[in-house]
């Protein structure tokens, strides 16, 4: 069973990972890693076109996770009028997105979808009813 401590943790990992942190001190100075994270952003931002981009994300967990760290490395997700609300366009250099922003969205993702599903699971086992599995398949 995963805590919601270890799921901080897990987060915290996975956010090192992206922005170069090696130690336990690094995590530590995570202000500085996403400084760093900024700083390679805004290289791109010389070197490459920052370029337009739309997501389509599922729910509005997703969405919210996505648009925070967006906005954690300074970007501006925005969506225009009329766009679903699991819209959300970003301007950024595709290098960015493609080897930094959405891995680690989807690596967090994960890690939060397991968390709640777990939590999820365990709830209706205690405060619903024991066997929270599939509805049977019958034929015919």
């Amino acid at each position: 069973m995963t805590t919601e401590q270890e799921l901080r943790q897990k987060l915290r990992k996975i956010s090192a990972l992206f922005e170069g942190a090696t130690t336990a001190g690094e995590r530590d100075a995570a202000a500085a890693a996403i400084d760093r994270v900024r700083k390679a952003l805004a290289a791109a931002e010389q070197v490459e076109k920052s370029v337009e981009t739309q997501f389509k994300l599922v729910d509005q967990w997703n969405r919210r996770l996505f648009t925070a760290l967006c906005r954690r490395y300074g970007l501006k997700p925005y969506r225009y009028p009329r766009q679903r609300h699991t819209t959300v366009v970003l301007r950024a250099p595709r290098s960015f997105i493609n080897n930094t922003l959405w891995p680690e969205y989807l690596q967090i993702e994960r890690a939060l979808h397991d968390y709640l599903n777990e939590a999820t699971e365990r709830i209706i086992r205690e405060e619903v009813f024991g066997n929270s599995d599939e509805a049977e398949e019958r034929s015919g």
